[in-house]
């Protein structure tokens, strides 16, 4: 999901870190269609803070965590831990892959993505298992809701966990019309964390079989993502799969944060030198509190980061 002409640099106030970063394919939780970096990346943002953004403000809004050789900042180790790989030890896996020692679990602070396909959830439970952040299906297209997407964020906001909703860009209507329906639905107290704007290519669809040419979906993203960040006060985050990635967004939008789906290996060995500020590892997750296939993601710092990371984006 992406287009943008410039990088932004920031300093975060880390002893001993100066700068930080985050590619994907289709998840089980949402409509179809959705490896070795020695570190994981740096964390670039802007000084201004995204809420009570004016219009203009928000072309300094979120900014990539990054270990791209785009940013011009110098690579230092950050506070990563290695944790247990999931399948034995954090999260399990119906289907666990072998990443290597760039296992998603060096990162420390992980979040779920879902949708209604995932049924009631106790988000005590949720919480417990030590789940930092989730992202909701709101809406998708210009007429479609998601019947959990309330209860969801109610839940989750009582639990205390960080969330937003997202949307399911739909390639038969104009993003104009889609992004009045996502603030239709969406209200203000849903959108903690920055809005998400999912692109990709929906290959199972029975109503749109579409596929817009690159300049045409970066001009289409554009418009939604300037007229809800507008409306919230947040720039959205991207999110976007491999082929889509490859085929409309590589080398543009940059500025903009980054959620990379690479279920198979580290983004860095699928999306090159891209930046990304939160990476979608597996389909197959197994999360307590919800039954079923989960998507889990990882959080691209370390947990101080990550408290740095909201103070600035989710209020």
């Amino acid at each position: 999901m992406s287009t943008r002409q410039t990088f932004f640099t920031l300093s975060m106030k880390f002893s001993s870190l100066r700068k930080l970063a985050i590619r994907t394919e289709p998840s089980s939780s949402r409509p179809p269609s959705r490896k070795p970096l020695s570190v994981p990346a740096l964390l670039v943002s802007v000084a201004i803070g995204l809420s009570a953004c004016s219009s203009g403000s928000l072309e300094d809004g979120l900014q990539p965590i990054s270990n791209s050789k785009r940013t011009e900042a110098a690579s230092i180790k950050p506070e990563v831990k290695k944790l247990p790989p999931p399948g034995n030890g954090r999260y399990g896996d119906r289907k666990p892959v072998d990443f290597g020692k760039h296992h998603p679990d060096r990162y420390p602070v992980h979040g779920i993505d879902i949708s209604k396909w995932q049924g009631d959830i106790d988000w005590n439970e949720v919480r417990k298992a030590g789940v930092a952040f989730v992202f909701m299906k709101a809406t998708e297209g210009g007429d479609h809701t998601d019947a959990r997407f309330e209860s969801y964020w109610r839940g989750a906001r009582a639990a205390g966990i960080a969330h937003a909703p997202y949307h399911f860009y739909y390639f038969c209507r104009p993003a104009r019309e889609q992004a009045a329906w996502f603030i239709a639905n969406v209200p203000r107290e849903a959108v903690q964390m920055p809005p998400v704007l999912d692109v990709e290519w929906n290959h199972a669809s029975r109503t749109c079989t579409s596929r817009p040419d690159p300049e045409t979906v970066r001009t289409e993203m554009k418009i939604w993502m300037d007229i809800v960040g507008r409306h919230y006060g947040k720039r959205p985050i991207i999110y976007t799969p491999v082929d889509f990635h490859r085929e409309n967004l590589d080398g543009h939008f940059n500025g903009y944060q980054f959620w990379l789906r690479s279920v198979a290996a580290h983004p860095q060995d699928i999306y090159p030198d891209h930046p990304w500020t939160f990476w979608q590892y597996t389909g197959t997750g197994m999360m307590n509190g919800i039954k079923g296939d989960t998507d889990i993601n990882a959080f691209a710092g370390s947990k101080s980061q990550w408290r740095e990371w909201l103070q600035k984006y989710a209020r």
